[in-house]
């Protein structure tokens, strides 16, 4: 089973896969999604999002500056207003 991940900046899509898990930094705090995880949209908060490839490996992170997040049946998909690798 896995979670179908988007990441998207008014440039360009960053990322389209499959995972495990995103922990996205919401503005009312911070939320994991898994897949089969109930629909929601929720605004973002400047913050990283931690991808993980599995129960306990993370994959990587990405800082975000704001955006939104939207679960829905195919995934997960942020629409993020920046976005940078964390080193």
């Amino acid at each position: 089973m896995a979670l179908h991940f988007e990441l998207v900046t008014p440039e360009k899509l960053l990322r389209s896969e499959d995972v495990y898990m995103v922990v996205v930094p919401g503005t009312e705090g911070e939320f994991g999604v898994l897949e089969g995880h109930a629909p929601v949209m929720s605004v973002i908060r400047p913050g990283d999002l931690t991808i993980y490839s599995g129960p306990n490996s993370i994959a990587a992170r990405i800082h975000v500056e704001g955006g939104f997040a939207e679960v829905n049946e195919q995934g997960l998909t942020v629409l993020a207003e920046a976005a940078s690798e964390v080193a």
